[in-house]
């Protein structure tokens, strides 16, 4: 079994990188320090709308993170949830929230890239 501590470490910090941008994005939209200026105001909330979607993505990937906690504590985290197969340790510090190993992130990445598709092979509807 491979050495989960360098992985747990790198992921709880990765949540508090991730939270505090999440703190940061909430204290821009909320416009704590908000211009006195109208014309400076106007321009401030016209950036709520990235605001919200960096907080949306923010919010993901702590989803992400903290899912990949529990595979470790549950002793999954090194397998991928598609087919059980290994996911290589040099993927995982790439991406260290990753549930899926080469092989099946290969293949949903081919089957989102098809028209039209359900995301299911071998569907011959």
């Amino acid at each position: 079994m491979q050495n989960t501590e360098a992985f747990k470490q790198k992921l709880i910090n990765l949540r508090r990188e991730v939270t505090q941008r999440m703190r940061s994005i909430d204290r821009d939209i909320r416009h704590e320090d908000l211009s006195a200026d109208w014309n400076e105001q106007a321009t401030e909330r016209e950036n709520d709308e990235v605001l919200e979607s960096l907080g949306n993505a923010a919010d993901r990937e702590l989803t992400h993170i903290n899912a990949a906690l529990e595979r470790i504590e549950n002793d999954t985290y090194f397998f991928c949830e598609d087919c059980g197969s290994g996911i290589p340790a040099a993927r995982l510090e790439l991406l260290p929230f990753s549930t899926l190993c080469i092989s099946c992130a290969e293949d949903l990445e081919y089957r989102s890239t098809i028209p039209n598709n359900d995301n299911s092979i071998g569907n011959d509807h």
